[in-house]
């Protein structure tokens, strides 16, 4: 399919530069590209109903339709590894929810077609989900997307979503569902810019996985027509508009010779001068700790446990755990994998788990707090864990998310050692950080999300474009409690990790490292960038930077000041 086309008439200029929030880095020139425009349906009020004897039909072909495109998601997802995978079964599984279906055939039953019952349920629940925000207003677009879908399988349209293009090209979005992220060629799509999104949004954390340059939250962006060549750079987060051919040419190359570079490197970590720096990955599953074991990692910083818990109607049993988690592990005989425990609630609830209603799923019961109610959740996880370490020879490490106090830290640590293994848990919530010497007390490490301590510490939603300059991991804030963190590991003596996305950010990274902190675990695709910029300066240009970014008072500030020092 052709999908470039003549430049038209747009508001932004040769050679003017849009600039938004970085995400992945890397420097791409090419046409841009978007995606195909949803096709215009008549959901119109004026369209007849359904006849009476009609409506049992009307509901089982709308019941087909969604089935067909939660099964088209289900399989993309067997086909993808990592987050991709993590994210498709997620949408997957919305696509099967019983709440906006079952309102689609209350009104179907009532009388109305389904295309137009499809549209009016999914416009109720996005309305409110936008209202409880947080995590859940993050679910409107991953819905809207469903909508689409069905009503193009019920119309007998194709199914919107990305085109193909014929040349490698840049693709340009007011935002992206995560399903269509998922599904990019990074061979044909060698930049990504949207509109909307945040630092820690799908988007741009498959985009990571990718390796797809990637800058979001642009302003002007709409304006930048099809057709028009572009040069996105991922490090500054600009958008630089009909630059200058032989110039935009030049820094492709620069950035592909440092890329080249980058990728001879094999590990361990250790700065310049061998200070050691752990560089590990994160995974989702075997087949990505498969990927994982063959770059050049020390083991596995991240293991989410959530995908073989999200689609079950039953908690699945010790065996089955044991049985996932041996998969990830038997890879990394001999190196370390730290596991997290059942990151679920909010967002991703649970079918088989008390899960109550919430005003604000983001501040309620998520994480370790899931436990609270079902005790027999962590105790199972936790004997599957053990199960698997002893059939592989394995011992992981084991996190807990969302712990906010010592005390939280004590009873899962309690738990844990019960299992002969090593308890830690996240630094996600500023109090945890406010309070890490009191935590590193009753447990072996600790290791910081990023993500979410960047959203709670600046009371900023992580998918909203109007603030994601506020959850730039670079927000000195931010960076102020991970120091806070670092520091009481270093006077406890213990690890402390970074497993958000801020440790994919080479630059970012060599500043964590200034700030305390011993290991990096980031996508596959990410280390060796991560690694052989660590390599490339010193302890103490680390610890210099850090100080630098420290007496910033913003995210774009805090940039330049490493930048400047860490070139």
């Amino acid at each position: 399919m052709t999908t470039t086309s003549a430049p038209a008439s747009h508001a932004s200029s040769p050679g003017s530069v849009l600039t938004g929030v970085p995400v992945v880095p890397g420097v791409a020139y090419g046409p841009v590209i978007r995606p195909g425009r949803h096709p215009v349906l008549d959901t119109a009020a004026s369209a007849p109903d359904v006849a009476e004897g009609d409506r049992d039909a009307e509901v089982a072909r709308f019941q087909s339709a969604a089935t067909a495109v939660a099964d088209r998601l289900r399989e993309r997802a067997a086909h993808s590894t990592g987050s991709a995978a993590e994210v498709l079964a997620a949408t997957a599984q919305l696509a099967q929810d019983r709440a906006w279906l079952g309102e689609s055939e209350k009104r179907i039953k009532a009388g109305t077609p389904a295309v137009r019952a499809t549209a009016e349920a999914v416009a109720k629940f996005a309305e409110m989900f936008t209202k409880m925000g947080g995590l859940m207003a993050e679910r409107v677009t991953d819905l809207q997307d469903i909508r689409d879908r069905v009503i193009a399988e019920l119309s007998g349209l194709p199914e919107p979503g990305v085109p193909t293009p014929d040349v490698p090209s840049i693709l340009c979005a007011e935002d992206l569902a995560p399903a269509d992220t998922a599904g990019l060629d990074p061979t044909l799509i060698i930049g990504l810019a949207t509109t909307l999104g945040g630092p820690t949004s799908h988007t741009a954390i498959i985009a990571r996985q990718l390796a797809i340059p990637c800058v979001v939250a642009t302003p002007g962006l709409d304006d930048v027509a099809a057709g028009e060549l572009v040069l996105i750079d991922g490090v500054r987060g600009t958008i630089e508009i009909a630059p200058d051919a032989a110039a935009a040419t030049s820094a492709v190359e620069a950035a592909a010779r440092a890329a080249a570079a980058a990728a001879n490197w094999s590990g361990p970590g250790a700065t310049k001068d061998g200070a050691a720096v752990q560089i590990l990955a994160n995974v989702q599953d075997g087949a990505a700790a498969r990927v994982a074991a063959q770059a050049p990692v020390e083991g596995v910083g991240l293991f989410r446990t959530e995908l073989c818990f999200l689609n079950r109607e039953t908690e699945p049993s010790v065996e089955e755990q044991a049985q996932i988690y041996a998969e990830v592990l038997e890879p990394f005989v001999g190196r370390k994998v730290v596991v997290r425990t059942l990151d679920a609630g909010s967002d991703k609830p649970l079918k088989f788990a008390n899960s109550p209603d919430e005003a604000n799923p983001a501040l309620g019961v998520r994480g370790i707090r899931t436990s609270f109610d079902n005790p027999g959740l962590i105790e199972h996880q936790l004997a599957g864990i053990a199960a698997a370490a002893e059939r592989t020879g394995v011992t992981p490490w084991v996190m807990a998310p969302m712990i906010a106090t010592p005390e939280e830290a004590r009873d899962f640590a309690a738990k844990v050692r019960a299992h002969h293994l090593s308890p830690g848990v996240m630094i996600e919530v500023p109090a945890a950080a406010l309070l890490a010497d009191r935590i590193l007390e009753q447990v072996d490490f600790v290791s910081i999300g990023t993500n979410d301590l960047a959203q709670y510490t600046m009371a900023a939603d992580r998918m909203s474009a109007e603030l994601a300059t506020l959850t730039d991991p670079w927000q000195p804030a931010v960076l102020t409690l991970i120091g806070i963190t670092g520091r009481a590991g270093g006077a406890a003596g213990k690890p402390v990790g970074v497993c958000g996305e801020a440790a994919a950010d080479p630059l970012l990274a060599c500043v964590l490292v200034g700030l305390g902190v011993t290991s990096l675990s980031a996508a596959s695709a990410a280390v060796t960038a991560v690694g052989a910029k660590v390599a490339s300066v010193s302890a103490d240009q680390c610890r210099e930077a850090a100080e630098a970014v420290l007496k910033t008072t913003s995210s774009g500030q805090a940039r330049a000041a490493a930048l400047a020092i860490l070139g």
